[in-house]
């Protein structure tokens, strides 16, 4: 059932993508001839006026279609209503709606947390938590015997505080050391002992020992005290999360070779909903807020094939007062689409490949 939950909310998120660029072209009379939930052939369709809505067989998309795009369309090429006659700012409306929509449905879904479930607070616990070791072949951290659930309780002596502070201290002083022995008091369920290692220096200068880290809290939710408060505080949680997730597209760019293993394709992402359905239900809403969040702005990345990439073509055109010849646009988006689809297909053999039941079949 959790599976079907973490799927479920994937398929939701997808929908209201598509029913954004759906809503925004018909509220501006744009003709609209393919409704789509998943890519490849119709599993169930229905015709509709002048729509055909379908759900296809591979749910890892969906798409809105124009009758611009299809050479045997009966509407004349002149029609007024056609996407591709109407201004770039009507365009741009349609292109950036399934992006819009995603940010709308992720504030919505926090604040639908907060009314149902309550208001997240962190008390804070001494030490930092390690929920994964990176590179575990290789990493310092992995040779120095450092495990995926350890806590650190102090480094160099000096103990980890019970707020943020304490993970501030320790990432600072692991990256102020590179190359320099460090001292880790870790615990391990009753165990007790100091670990010492030497962060190496990664592509930023900067200490690294290749775990990930994370506050040692407890999650407390309390109700609101008045309405209003709901809104509020949804909105300060899609400001985090949000802030959270461009970071951590940043960090991608910046720091690609060592952040790249950390991207999630849809089955990884389906297994992480799973195992938070499973714990917790309500977890579900932060969940699905997240995905949301990160679909909207991987979207609005000037990439070939995605919204972003189309919006770059519009700024190109009102710069240039006329759009690229034809022919070069579909090369940009046969490139992009190969090759997002070739790194979508790799993404996913590896999550599949990490599965806890896919391991056990080869042991």
């Amino acid at each position: 059932m959790s599976v079907l939950a973490a799927i479920a909310v994937l398929g939701i998120l997808i929908f209201v993508h598509e029913l954004g660029h759906f809503l925004a072209a018909r509220y501006q009379k744009i003709h609209v001839n393919g409704f789509s939930i998943g890519f490849g052939p119709a599993l169930l369709k229905y015709q509709g006026a002048e729509t055909l809505y379908a759900l296809r067989a591979i749910p890892l998309g969906g798409f809105v279609s124009f009758p611009d795009e299809d050479p045997d369309s009966e509407i004349p090429p002149d029609d007024p209503n056609l996407l591709s006659n109407r201004p770039i700012l009507d365009r741009a409306i349609v292109i950036s709606a399934g992006v819009i929509a995603n940010l709308i449905l992720a504030y919505l879904l926090l604040v639908g947390q907060v009314a149902t479930i309550g208001i997240q607070e962190i008390n804070y616990l001494p030490g930092v938590l390690v929920p994964q070791v990176l590179n575990e072949q290789e990493s310092v951290a992995a040779k120095a015997g450092i495990q995926a659930g350890d806590t650190i309780f102090a480094v160099n002596d000096r103990d980890l505080e019970a707020s943020k502070q304490g993970i501030d201290f320790l990432m600072t002083t692991i990256q102020d050391s590179a190359n320099k022995s460090i001292d880790l008091t870790v615990k391990r369920g009753e165990e007790m002992k100091t670990i010492s290692l030497i962060p190496t220096v990664g592509q930023d200068g900067k200490g690294k020992i290749g775990v990930m880290l994370q506050p040692n809290n407890q999650i407390i939710r309390r109700h609101p005290d008045r309405f209003w408060e709901i809104f509020t505080v949804g909105a300060k949680e899609f400001d985090r999360i949000t802030m959270l997730t461009i970071g951590g597209f940043w960090q991608l760019i910046t720091n690609f070779q060592e952040t790249a293993q950390q991207v999630a394709g849809p089955i990884a992402i389906v297994a992480v909903g799973a195992e938070l359905a499973q714990n917790d239900l309500a977890n579900l809403f932060q969940f699905a807020a997240l995905i949301s969040i990160n679909l909207a702005i991987i979207n609005i990345l000037p990439l070939p094939a995605l919204d972003g990439g189309q919006l770059t073509f519009l700024a190109i055109e009102g710069l240039r007062g006329k759009p690229l010849p034809t022919r070069i646009q579909e090369n940009i988006m046969q490139t992009g689409i190969v090759l997002l689809l070739g790194l979508g297909m790799l993404i996913i053999i590896r999550d599949t490949t990490r599965l806890e039941f896919f391991q056990q079949l080869f042991q």
